[in-house]
C-alpha cells in the first residue's frame, strides 16, 4: 500500500463547555434548574444567593441576549447535550445526580427486597430462579428439570447446592415470599400460592378447591356448574370466585405509582393596567450573584477558574430568563382570545411564528418551552399548550375545532344525537369548512361514541364515551 498525504478543507463547529451549559439551561425545567443551582452554590464560593423579594426579575438587555442566543440557533437537537457538567467533564453529569425512581426491572426490585433478609447463598439461588422466569414471573420450563440443571450450573459457585435445595429455596423465597406466586410453573400454582397467604376462612378453602380442581370451569364462567361439582351453594361459590378474581393474574408486582408532582409555574400572566402583564416567577429558582470579594479572586490562579465559571453561569441564566420572558410575552399576546374566551378561540400558532417574532431559531423556542409552565387566570398551562396547528383549508386551529365539536355534542338533544356529517354542516354555517372524516377523527380523539351509540331516552344522562 502506498502512503500519501492529502489536504482537505472543511468547516465544523466546536462546542465549548460554556456553550453546552447555556444550551442545557434553556431546556431544563424549573425544578431541575433549582437543584443544579443549589449544587453550584455549594461548590463555588464566589456565588451567593440573593434574598427573596417580591419585585420581579429584570429582563436584562434584549439585544445582548439575542446575540448570545444566535450562537446555538443552528445546533442539532440535543441528544448529546444532556451530558457534561459545568466544567465540561462528560463523566460528571449534573442531571445524573438527580434522584432516580425505582427500577423498572422486576428482578432487580425483588432482589433488593430479598437482600434485607437473605444471606448470600439464598440470594444467589433466588437470582438463578428469577433468571429462569419470563416477564410475567412464570418459569420457562418444568421446575424439576430446571432444578437439576441449576444444581449443575451452580456447582462451582454453590458447591453444596442440589436440586432439592433449589426447589426448597424457590418455595420459601419466591412462591411464598414477598411477591406470592413468583417463579410459579403455571397460573394454578401462582393463585394457590397467593391464597395460602390469606387468612383462613371458608371462602379461602372453597377458593383453593376451585383453583386446584375446577380452574377450567371457572375460566368458562360456569358458576352453576361449579356449585354442583363442589357441592356448595351459589352464594358460597360467588364469594369464593370473588376472592379468586381479587388475586393477581401474574406474580410480577408493579412498582408503586409515583407521588403526584407539583407544578411550579415559570411565568405568571395576569390581566391588569389595560392589558396582559407577564413576568417571570422569581420563586421557581434561586437568584444568584457574585459575592462581594469575587473580583479580588481574579488575581489568584486557583480562583480564576471559579470566577470565570460564575460569570458565565450568571450570563447564561440571564439569557435563559430573557428568552423565556420574551417567548411568553409573544405567546400571551397571540393567544389573548384563548385566555379570555376558552379553547374555541385558540389561534393557530407555530414555533416558527414565535421564533421569527423574537429573532431566534425554532430550536431555541422548542427548548425554552419544553417543560415550562405559565400561570394564568385560566389555570396553570404548559407553554406548549399555547401552540396550535392551523387546520388545512381553515382559518382556525385544529384544537379550536375539536373544542367546538365537544361543545356541539354536549349540547345535542339526548334523543337525537348529532351525526358527524351534521356537525360538519353546522360548522360550515359558522364559516368553518371541515370534512366529515375530520369531525370523526376529533370525536374519536375525545373518546366520544358515534351518534347511534349516544342515542338515549329523554332526560339527563351522561354522554356515551368510548373505552
Amino acid at each position: 500500500m502506498k502512503a500519501s498525504l492529502q489536504a482537505k478543507m472543511g468547516q465544523s463547529m466546536t462546542l465549548t463547555p460554556q456553550l453546552l451549559q447555556s444550551i442545557r439551561l434553556l431546556q431544563v425545567t424549573s425544578l431541575q434548574l433549582e437543584q443544579e443551582l443549589h449544587q453550584i452554590l455549594e461548590r463555588n464560593p464566589l456565588l451567593e444567593q440573593e434574598a427573596d423579594e417580591e419585585e420581579p426579575v429584570s429582563a436584562g438587555d434584549g439585544h445582548d441576549a439575542a446575540l448570545e442566543a444566535a450562537a446555538w440557533d443552528e445546533l442539532p437537537e440535543p441528544m448529546f447535550l444532556s451530558g457534561g457538567s459545568h466544567a465540561g467533564d462528560p463523566d460528571n453529569d449534573a442531571t445524573a445526580r438527580i434522584a432516580a425512581g425505582e427500577s423498572s426491572d422486576p428482578r432487580q426490585r425483588l432482589l433488593q427486597q430479598l437482600q434485607l433478609r437473605c444471606n448470600a447463598r439464598e440470594l444467589a439461588m433466588a437470582a438463578w430462579w428469577l433468571d429462569c422466569c419470563d416477564d410475567r414471573g412464570y418459569l420457562e420450563g418444568d421446575p424439576f428439570d430446571l432444578a437439576r440443571h441449576g444444581a449443575m450450573q451452580l456447582a462451582d459457585e454453590l458447591p453444596d447446592t442440589d436440586a432439592t435445595a433449589l426447589l426448597a429455596a424457590r418455595q420459601r423465597l419466591l412462591l411464598e415470599g414477598d411477591w406470592p406466586g413468583m417463579a410459579a410453573a403455571d397460573p394454578r400454582e401462582c393463585l394457590l400460592a397467593q391464597l395460602r397467604t390469606l387468612p383462613a376462612s371458608d371462602a379461602r378453602a372453597l377458593a383453593r378447591r376451585i383453583v386446584g380442581e375446577q380452574l377450567e370451569t371457572l375460566a368458562r364462567h360456569e358458576l352453576p356448574a361449579l356449585a354442583r361439582q363442589l357441592d356448595a351453594s351459589p352464594a358460597e361459590v360467588a364469594t369464593a370466585v370473588a376472592l379468586v378474581l381479587s388475586l393477581q393474574p401474574h406474580p410480577v408486582e408493579q412498582p408503586p405509582e409515583p407521588e403526584p408532582a407539583f407544578i411550579v409555574p415559570d411565568v405568571i400572566a395576569w390581566r391588569g393596567g389595560g392589558g396582559w402583564q407577564v413576568r417571570l416567577n422569581t420563586r421557581s429558582a434561586p437568584r444568584l450573584r457574585l459575592c462581594a470579594h469575587a473580583e479580588q479572586a481574579s488575581g489568584h490562579a486557583g480562583m480564576r477558574g471559579l470566577l470565570d465559571e460564575a460569570r458565565w453561569l450568571l450570563r447564561s441564566l440571564g439569557i435563559r430568563n430573557e428568552t423565556l420572558l420574551k417567548t411568553s410575552r409573544v405567546l400571551v399576546t397571540r393567544q389573548q382570545a384563548f385566555l379570555e374566551q376558552g379553547e374555541e378561540a385558540i389561534a393557530p400558532l407555530t414555533l416558527k411564528d414565535v421564533a421569527e417574532e423574537i429573532g431566534v431559531h425554532e430550536s431555541t423556542i422548542s427548548r425554552i418551552t419544553t417543560g415550562k409552565y405559565i400561570q394564568t387566570p385560566r389555570g396553570t398551562l404548559e407553554l406548549k399548550r399555547l401552540f396550535a396547528v392551523r387546520l388545512e383549508g381553515a382559518e382556525v386551529s385544529g384544537a379550536a375545532i375539536k373544542a367546538m365539536v365537544r361543545r356541539l355534542i354536549e349540547d345535542e338533544p339526548a334523543h337525537a344525537p348529532l351525526a358527524d356529517e351534521v356537525i360538519a354542516a353546522m360548522l360550515a354555517r359558522q364559516g368553518i369548512r371541515v370534512a366529515r372524516r375530520t369531525v370523526a377523527k376529533y370525536r374519536e380523539q375525545l373518546c366520544i361514541a358515534p351518534a347511534r351509540m349516544r342515542r338515549r331516552e329523554r332526560g339527563p344522562a351522561p354522554m356515551a364515551r368510548l373505552g
